[in-house]
């Protein structure tokens, strides 16, 4: 399993639960930080979507075969567009950016805070819409999270890949007709971001019914019901063919659950 980050985030967002959870029950759990991301080399105000693809590719050929990928947000739109080039086991979608761009999202952002919408296109940034950790909380985690816990999470966020964000919103969108990949797709009904509408349009997209858990916010990885995901995608995995768990012993899980990108 590859576990893929959204905009603002970085790989720990996974090592929180995901990784080792995944791991006890018998996958090699890996999760990547994309260029510019939670100390990967390479910028971040310039990347575009296509590089984080590039960065993606990278890290499956170092791996010894070809993994699940999960990806959250931007990290399941990078995922979609890598499928455009080379196919996979499977993909996991989780509050994913969908194929057909983010323009709903934004206007739901900008109706929330307009003004940070105008902050972002002038300074060429993400980090206003999350620069107030209390609304990042609300943005990201249901009320059912410790505010606390939450609070540690959102203090760990970063600024976003501007760039990339208007080509998941419009500029660079996902051709659904070159992908074959089996694909699962997941959200929360209490997402601020991706809210359950955009989640049943992307699953139109690729032909399944969405799961949609009623208990979970846009972070759905450090959401306090995560385990109702993570279950999810192991109950899908084990459907797809030729796709069985290993056997991992504790000293051959991968010492530094973080892979960052290849220089």
């Amino acid at each position: 399993m590859l576990f893929l980050h959204g905009s603002w985030h970085g790989a720990w967002c996974w090592a929180e639960n995901f990784l080792g959870y995944f791991a006890e029950r018998g996958f090699a759990a890996y999760a990547m930080s994309f260029r510019g991301h939670c100390g990967s080399e390479g910028g971040l105000r310039f990347a575009r979507v296509r590089d984080f693809v590039d960065d993606l590719a990278a890290t499956i050929d170092m791996l010894p075969q070809p993994p699940i990928v999960v990806g959250h947000s931007m990290g399941g739109f990078v995922a979609q567009k890598y499928l455009e080039r080379r196919g996979l086991p499977g993909l996991a979608l989780a509050a994913s950016a969908p194929p057909h761009g983010l323009w709903p999202s934004l206007l739901r952002l900008a109706r929330r805070d307009p003004l940070a919408i105008v902050k972002c296109s002038l300074s060429l940034s993400l980090w206003p819409v999350i620069a107030d950790p209390e609304r990042a909380r609300q943005m990201f985690f249901s009320a059912a999270t410790p505010r606390q816990q939450a609070l540690s999470y959102c203090a760990r966020l970063q600024d976003g890949p501007f760039f990339a964000y208007l080509d998941c919103l419009a500029l660079d969108l996902v051709d659904v007709a070159k992908i074959a990949t089996p694909v699962l797709v997941a959200g929360g009904a209490l997402d601020a971001v991706i809210g359950p509408d955009l989640v049943r349009k992307t699953a139109r997209a690729f032909g399944v019914e969405p799961v949609i858990f009623d208990t979970l916010a846009h972070d759905m990885m450090l959401d306090h019901d995560w385990r109702r995901l993570a279950d999810a995608i192991l109950a899908w995995a084990e459907t797809l063919e030729g796709v069985a768990p290993q056997v991992v012993r504790a000293d051959e899980r991968p010492a530094t659950p973080r892979k960052r990108r290849p220089a």
